[in-house]
């Protein structure tokens, strides 16, 4: 497996996770909802039922500075790190909405000379959680999965995950919960959970955030009540 060349200082600063209650204001919601719905589609997955938008520059310049200064007040001095537009501008982050659970994946990125940071969620809707892991992974981004269909897939668009199985074996092969997994991941099957070990289960709240490193694996849970939106951002040092 192929890894980030500054694996010494990205582990040197890994936290666990932590929310951020009562950052953003029931109208600061409403902005970045109004923000979501201004934006052009980036994706449309219709047999995944996933909708994504980036956050271009010049779109919400003043949701731009709150979000920016609150993040640094969290994190220190950060970096974006949520891939470039056509002409090479940085995207400030990620909305996604989606119908269906994200599967078991990692946001580590594309290049290996970079020094990853964390990363940021910010619930758009009330009803959803998101399930941290205490397994990292230093390779690229990555989806985790045992489909073959799947994993077949190599062919990959700018900024797409790599597709994979290596998880499996790595983290040991102690069997996963099934309580557990029928609370929170039934989604998974099973099988590509073992070895793995739940740090964290974030229930969504409007106005929190939620910060964890991107060496995490981490993926929806199979509470979805209709759609959820959410927007993410990812950085670096």
């Amino acid at each position: 497996m192929d890894e980030h060349k500054k694996i010494k200082e990205i582990k040197k600063i890994q936290q666990p996770p932590k929310v951020i209650k009562n950052l953003y204001s029931k109208e600061e919601i409403k902005e970045f909802l109004d923000l979501y719905k201004s934006l052009p589609t980036t994706v449309h997955n219709k047999k995944q039922n996933v909708i994504k938008k980036r956050w271009l520059q010049g779109y919400g310049e003043k949701l731009e500075k709150i979000f920016c200064e609150r993040l640094k007040n969290e994190i220190g001095d950060f970096k974006m790190d949520n891939l470039q537009t056509d002409d090479g501008k940085d995207i400030l982050g990620l909305f996604q909405e989606s119908y269906n659970p994200i599967g078991l994946h990692v946001d580590s990125g594309f290049n290996f000379e970079n020094h990853i940071y964390r990363q940021s969620l910010i619930p758009l809707t009330s009803v959803g959680s998101t399930v941290i892991f205490k397994n990292r992974f230093y390779g690229e981004s990555t989806n985790f999965t045992l489909d073959p269909k799947e994993l077949e897939k190599k062919q990959l668009n700018y900024g797409q995950n790599k597709r994979s199985a290596e998880h499996v074996n790595m983290y040991g092969n102690k069997p996963f919960d099934k309580e557990i997994h029928k609370k929170y991941l039934g989604h998974e099957k099973i099988e590509n959970l073992a070895g793995l070990e739940i740090d964290f289960v974030y229930e969504w709240e409007l106005g929190s955030m939620l910060i964890f490193d991107r060496t995490n694996l981490h993926c929806s849970s199979c509470k979805i009540e209709g759609k959820k939106i959410g927007l993410t951002t990812f950085t670096k040092k």
